[in-house]
Protein backbone atom coordinates (compact mmCIF):
# COMPACT_ATOMS: atom_id res chain seq x y z
CA UNK A 1 0.00 0.00 0.00
CA UNK A 2 1.40 3.32 -1.04
CA UNK A 3 -0.16 5.15 1.94
CA UNK A 4 1.79 3.04 4.42
CA UNK A 5 4.93 3.60 2.37
CA UNK A 6 4.46 7.37 2.62
CA UNK A 7 3.58 7.25 6.34
CA UNK A 8 6.65 5.11 7.01
CA UNK A 9 8.96 7.63 5.33
CA UNK A 10 7.40 10.64 7.07
CA UNK A 11 7.25 9.01 10.52
CA UNK A 12 10.82 7.71 10.31
CA UNK A 13 12.14 11.06 9.09
CA UNK A 14 10.33 13.10 11.76
CA UNK A 15 11.18 10.65 14.53
CA UNK A 16 14.81 10.64 13.48
CA UNK A 17 14.94 14.42 13.51
CA UNK A 18 13.29 14.61 16.93
CA UNK A 19 15.64 12.02 18.40
CA UNK A 20 18.72 13.63 16.84
CA UNK A 21 17.94 17.30 17.47
CA UNK A 22 16.44 16.96 20.94
CA UNK A 23 18.28 17.53 24.19
CA UNK A 24 19.68 14.68 26.23
CA UNK A 25 16.47 14.42 28.20
CA UNK A 26 14.45 14.36 24.98
CA UNK A 27 13.09 17.88 25.18
CA UNK A 28 13.40 20.78 22.78
CA UNK A 29 13.85 24.43 23.53
CA UNK A 30 10.53 25.45 25.07
CA UNK A 31 10.91 29.08 24.03
CA UNK A 32 10.41 28.25 20.36
CA UNK A 33 6.89 28.05 19.02
CA UNK A 34 7.57 24.72 17.31
CA UNK A 35 5.23 21.85 18.02
CA UNK A 36 8.13 19.40 17.69
CA UNK A 37 8.91 19.89 21.38
CA UNK A 38 5.42 19.02 22.55
CA UNK A 39 5.11 15.77 24.52
CA UNK A 40 1.71 15.17 22.94
CA UNK A 41 3.28 15.41 19.47
CA UNK A 42 5.98 12.94 20.57
CA UNK A 43 3.34 10.55 21.87
CA UNK A 44 1.20 10.72 18.73
CA UNK A 45 4.24 10.35 16.47
CA UNK A 46 5.51 7.44 18.55
CA UNK A 47 2.18 5.64 18.33
CA UNK A 48 1.91 6.35 14.59
CA UNK A 49 5.46 5.11 13.95
CA UNK A 50 4.90 1.89 15.85
CA UNK A 51 1.52 1.16 14.26
CA UNK A 52 2.80 2.05 10.78
CA UNK A 53 5.79 -0.23 11.27
CA UNK A 54 3.61 -3.15 12.29
CA UNK A 55 1.10 -2.57 9.49
CA UNK A 56 3.93 -2.24 6.97
CA UNK A 57 5.16 -5.66 7.97
CA UNK A 58 1.71 -7.12 7.40
CA UNK A 59 1.09 -5.30 4.10
CA UNK A 60 4.11 -5.26 1.74
CA UNK A 61 4.54 -2.25 -0.52
CA UNK A 62 5.75 -3.67 -3.82
CA UNK A 63 5.74 -7.06 -5.49
CA UNK A 64 8.57 -9.18 -4.24
CA UNK A 65 9.65 -10.72 -0.99
CA UNK A 66 7.32 -9.18 1.63
CA UNK A 67 9.36 -9.60 4.81
CA UNK A 68 12.80 -8.71 3.47
CA UNK A 69 11.63 -5.79 1.35
CA UNK A 70 10.19 -3.89 4.30
CA UNK A 71 12.44 -5.11 7.11
CA UNK A 72 14.51 -1.95 7.59
CA UNK A 73 11.57 0.52 7.67
CA UNK A 74 9.61 -1.78 9.98
CA UNK A 75 12.49 -2.08 12.44
CA UNK A 76 13.16 1.66 12.23
CA UNK A 77 9.50 2.56 12.76
CA UNK A 78 8.97 0.28 15.73
CA UNK A 79 12.26 1.34 17.34
CA UNK A 80 11.58 5.04 16.88
CA UNK A 81 8.04 4.73 18.18
CA UNK A 82 9.11 2.89 21.29
CA UNK A 83 11.94 5.36 21.94
CA UNK A 84 9.63 8.36 21.62
CA UNK A 85 7.00 6.81 23.87
CA UNK A 86 9.59 5.75 26.42
CA UNK A 87 11.15 9.23 26.33
CA UNK A 88 7.81 10.71 27.37
CA UNK A 89 7.46 8.08 30.08
CA UNK A 90 10.94 8.97 31.40
CA UNK A 91 10.13 12.69 31.41
CA UNK A 92 6.93 12.16 33.36
CA UNK A 93 8.48 9.83 35.93
CA UNK A 94 11.70 11.83 36.29
CA UNK A 95 9.86 14.46 38.26
CA UNK A 96 8.82 11.91 40.89
CA UNK A 97 11.71 9.42 40.91
CA UNK A 98 15.34 10.46 40.84
CA UNK A 99 16.93 7.09 40.01
CA UNK A 100 15.70 4.45 37.53
CA UNK A 101 14.72 1.42 39.56
CA UNK A 102 13.09 -1.25 37.41
CA UNK A 103 14.42 -3.36 34.56
CA UNK A 104 12.35 -1.40 32.04
CA UNK A 105 13.76 1.88 33.37
CA UNK A 106 17.35 0.67 33.08
CA UNK A 107 16.76 -0.72 29.58
CA UNK A 108 15.13 2.51 28.44
CA UNK A 109 17.89 4.62 29.96
CA UNK A 110 20.47 2.58 28.06
CA UNK A 111 18.53 2.94 24.81
CA UNK A 112 18.07 6.67 25.26
CA UNK A 113 21.84 7.08 25.59
CA UNK A 114 22.13 6.23 21.88
CA UNK A 115 19.30 8.50 20.78
CA UNK A 116 21.50 10.67 18.53
CA UNK A 117 22.89 7.72 16.57
CA UNK A 118 19.43 6.13 16.35
CA UNK A 119 18.08 9.45 15.06
CA UNK A 120 20.75 9.62 12.35
CA UNK A 121 20.00 6.02 11.37
CA UNK A 122 16.28 6.76 11.17
CA UNK A 123 16.79 9.76 8.93
CA UNK A 124 19.14 7.72 6.72
CA UNK A 125 16.61 4.89 6.53
CA UNK A 126 13.86 7.33 5.53
CA UNK A 127 15.99 8.92 2.80
CA UNK A 128 17.21 5.60 1.40
CA UNK A 129 13.70 4.13 1.55
CA UNK A 130 12.41 7.17 -0.34
CA UNK A 131 15.11 7.03 -3.04
CA UNK A 132 15.11 3.24 -3.60
CA UNK A 133 11.56 1.95 -3.11
CA UNK A 134 12.08 -1.45 -4.75
CA UNK A 135 15.41 -2.44 -3.22
CA UNK A 136 15.37 -5.91 -1.67
CA UNK A 137 16.50 -5.06 1.86
CA UNK A 138 14.69 -1.73 2.16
Amino acid sequence: MIQLYFLSIVCNGLSGYILYAGDEDGSFDRSSQSSLGSPIFHLVLGIMSTVTGILKLLSPTMDGIPILGDLLPVAAGVTSGLLLIFGIYRQETSTTVSEPSGTLDRLGANLLRFRKSVGMGLMAAAIVHFLFPQALFL
